[in-house]
């Protein structure tokens, strides 16, 4: 089970950090990733981290001003948002899946079989 806090409302320029915890004994086990969804649009790939954190993957859209890690020893996924533009306002999701293979990451929605509740994030001009 994930649970995502740390939305809320803040300046354009400005920051926010995005916390995932999750339950379970198998955390270190899980890419994880960042997706965001605005009403009426499909989900949008954000950024993912590999099980041991070793590899990133971001979007376009975010990249230089996002960062993903992770703290395994405390099940908890982050999403540090840096340079925040009102085009990033939106209910962000945290997603997890299972990962075989410790390099793994997706830009794939599908790919996730565990989601989080999501978070707004609003950025006023």
């Amino acid at each position: 089970q994930l649970q995502a806090s740390g939305g809320g409302l803040v300046q354009a320029g400005g920051s926010l950090r995005l916390s995932c915890a999750a339950s379970g004994r198998t955390f270190s086990r899980y890419a994880m990733a960042w997706f965001r969804q605005a009403p009426g649009n499909e989900r949008e790939f954000v950024a993912a981290i590999s099980t041991s954190g070793g590899v990133t993957y971001y979007a376009d859209s975010v990249k230089g001003r996002f960062t993903i890690s992770r703290d395994n020893a405390k099940n908890t996924v982050y999403l540090q948002m840096s340079s925040l533009k009102p085009e990033d306002t939106t209910v962000y999701y945290c997603a997890g899946r299972y990962a075989s293979v410790s390099m793994w990451v997706s830009s794939e929605p599908t790919q996730y079989n565990s989601w989080g509740q999501g978070t707004q994030v609003t950025v006023s001009s």
